[in-house]
């Protein structure tokens, strides 16, 4: 079992990475394997809703960063798990336009792996991105996996994030629920079968 972990603040080794890293250690500790993967500090070009990537099949059309690669990684991985900081009271703009391309080309490969959202604020704010990252598992018929709080920890510096006992304890155990929510998949193997995904029925609000 391999759980995709991906680091959406432009600072590789800031807040938002020591929180992944506290959850990755404890996932690795319950057995489950990580990988780590940085969107950078390049631009990422946001969605142009082309529509190029439902008439190729072959994922998002801009391949100057790593949107079709985390697409490939989560296809091949368990869960997911997508950290931010917090700008504005929302997610870092540049990982909504990375996750915006990930899921509009590639949704319906990512049905039924759990998935869970990480922010680090200074001080406030860390409810509403979380909540707006949720929705893209929400979407995508993922199960979301909760801890005892919202997953968020509060610092300005990985120090300050490490010092935060309640946040680094709310990490771990989203970690603990990822690792046995993942455990009890793998063993229904075979024998639950999946829900039943029907096509899609998409209306307009306009009559």
């Amino acid at each position: 079992m391999n759980v995709l972990l991906i680091n959406g603040s432009p600072r590789r080794n800031g807040c938002t990475s020591a929180a992944l890293q506290t959850v990755a250690d404890q996932l690795q500790q319950e057995g489950v394997d990580t990988h780590l993967l940085h969107i950078s500090d390049k631009p990422i070009q946001a969605c142009t809703a082309c529509g190029a990537c439902r008439k190729t099949g072959n994922g998002c059309i801009f391949t100057g960063d790593l949107v079709n690669e985390a697409a490939e990684r989560l296809c091949r991985a368990d869960g997911l798990i997508v950290g931010s900081p917090v700008y504005f009271a929302g997610p870092n703009g540049s990982l909504c336009a990375f996750l915006d391309r990930m899921f509009f080309s590639r949704y319906y490969a990512f049905a039924f792996k759990p998935a869970a959202a990480v922010v680090n604020c200074r001080r406030g704010g860390a409810s509403a991105a979380f909540d707006r990252l949720n929705k893209y598992f929400t979407m995508s018929n993922m199960p979301v996996v909760s801890s005892q709080y919202w997953n968020s920890m509060h610092g300005l510096t990985p120090e300050e994030g490490k010092a935060d006992l309640e946040g680094q304890q709310t990490l771990r155990t989203l970690a603990r629920n990822m690792a046995w929510l993942l455990k009890c998949i793998d063993n229904a193997k075979g024998k639950v079968p999946r829900p039943i995904l029907e096509q899609r029925t998409q209306t307009n609000f306009i009559r």
